[in-house]
């Protein structure tokens, strides 16, 4: 008779194939065991009737603030607050830490961060800035996942946006690194600058006007330049947070044309529109902004039709007094949606009879394989880390500001009603998160 460390029973398992009723059992942080019926023991017995066992999220855009920031977030905060939403790892971007990660000494301070700190598997991209060209080759030999540019102003003075000159030279270098890709920030500069400083002229500062500051056309613009790039240099690429779906679409029939791009897209564009974040404030600002509800429906039918291949958090928090108290148009741009990333996904997507098995791909098996994270990174399989997420059938209950874990315990997710919570998270077998 064998031996676990734990075996999880009368669940539900999602696998590629599908949910199956199966039992899992772990030893030493590795699923070792998938079958109907586990004979053996434990030293812990687990029994969820109703639940889904999902492999657990990656989240390859989160911005954990953490050295110089740490006052916004923190890997502490960050991790705890990924923990409680079925997150199991996480790639943190190059900013708003301070210094930004675009130097190998960055690199390590911020490494020796998460590593004192996250409890959460973590990995940290790199980034593409004007002057720092020569650091991308030894930023991949640091470990990278790969880098990131902003085609905008970044908001933050030691993170410039790329221009043309700056893309092109650099996607040069990365199609040139093994495994690396470019995960880009697209929305016209030109364009929305004049419409920002416009509206200020105008006196027009609140949200309307900030939506209307950086428009679709802005962020399609951006997409389709550099897209280009891409072609032309061979350089894989990765567009962040894409909000529309006519952004999808040059992504896909890029794509057709033999373009190595793979788009994300965010909770907060699947689950809030323009409306919510006129109607919440700040605590909805980003960039690009909410657009409209057809919209919203139009990029899950994207997902459906598979031409979305990873959701990420876009978790990007900071201190209540940088988002009230100020004109719109002043706030911080950021949300902070890390917690309920992958129980929204899940209560929304299969709400509109989406494949449980493709949801896990976005949220897990997708980035793992995408960002090089190792062959099981993602996946519920025998061999794989016990990288694990219980989720079960909501109450009915609001999500509370009571409930946040991470550092300022503010989000525009405050009073939706997911259809699914999750239950227990386990990292390399242990639980980091238990309800």
């Amino acid at each position: 008779m064998s031996q676990f460390d734990c075996i999880i029973r009368s669940t539900r398992i999602v696998t590629p194939e599908g949910p199956q009723a199966l039992e899992l059992g772990m030893n030493d942080g590795v699923i070792v065991e998938l079958s109907a019926s586990i004979s053996g023991s434990a030293r812990e017995e687990l029994s969820f009737d109703g639940a889904l066992l999902v492999p657990g999220m990656i989240d390859a855009h989160v911005h954990f603030n953490e050295p110089g920031r740490t006052h916004w977030e923190g890997f502490a905060t960050g991790s705890a607050a990924a923990a409680a939403g079925g997150v199991t790892t996480v790639v943190d971007m190059p900013l708003n830490s301070s210094p930004a990660t675009v130097t190998p000494e960055a690199f390590r301070e911020k490494e020796a961060c998460a590593a004192a700190r996250s409890i959460v598997k973590t990995r940290l991209w790199g980034g593409l800035i004007p002057g720092h060209l020569h650091q991308l080759e030894p930023l991949h030999a640091c470990g990278v996942v790969g880098f990131k540019a902003f085609m905008s102003n970044s908001g933050i003075d030691d993170f410039p946006r790329s221009d043309a000159k700056t893309l092109r030279e650099g996607m040069r270098i990365i199609a040139q690194l093994p495994g690396m890709c470019l995960a880009v920030h697209a929305e016209d500069e030109a364009l929305t600058a004049r419409r920002t400083a416009e509206a200020i002229q105008l006196g027009q500062t609140d949200a309307a006007s900030f939506a209307a500051s950086r428009p679709m056309e802005a962020e399609l613009r951006a997409i389709q330049e550099v897209l280009e790039l891409a072609g032309e240099t061979g350089c894989p690429l990765h567009l962040v947070h894409v909000s529309c779906p006519e952004g999808v679409a040059l992504a896909a029939d890029a794509r057709k044309k033999g373009i190595d791009v793979t788009v994300e897209t965010c909770p907060h564009y699947l689950h809030l529109t323009v409306e919510d974040m006129i109607r919440l404030g700040a605590i909805a600002k980003c960039a690009p902004p909410l657009r409209s509800s057809p919209q919203r429906e139009q990029l899950w039918q994207s997902i459906a039709r598979g031409e979305i291949d990873t959701i990420g958090s876009d978790h990007s928090p900071c201190p209540p007094d940088l988002k009230e108290g100020r004109p719109f148009l002043e706030a911080w741009g950021g949300i902070s949606g890390i917690q309920h990333a992958l129980p929204l996904t899940y209560s929304g997507g299969l709400d509109r009879g989406i494949p449980v098995q493709r949801l896990a791909a976005l949220l897990s098996t997708n980035p793992g394989r995408r960002f090089h994270l190792g062959p099981d990174a993602g996946a519920l399989r025998v061999g794989a880390p016990a990288d694990l997420c219980l989720l079960m059938p909501g109450s009915g209950q609001a999500i509370l500001k009571s409930d946040l874990k991470d550092r300022h315990q503010h989000s525009p997710f405050v009073g939706q009603i997911p259809a699914w919570k999750v239950r227990r998270t386990w990292v390399n077998g242990k639980t980091v998160f238990a309800e």
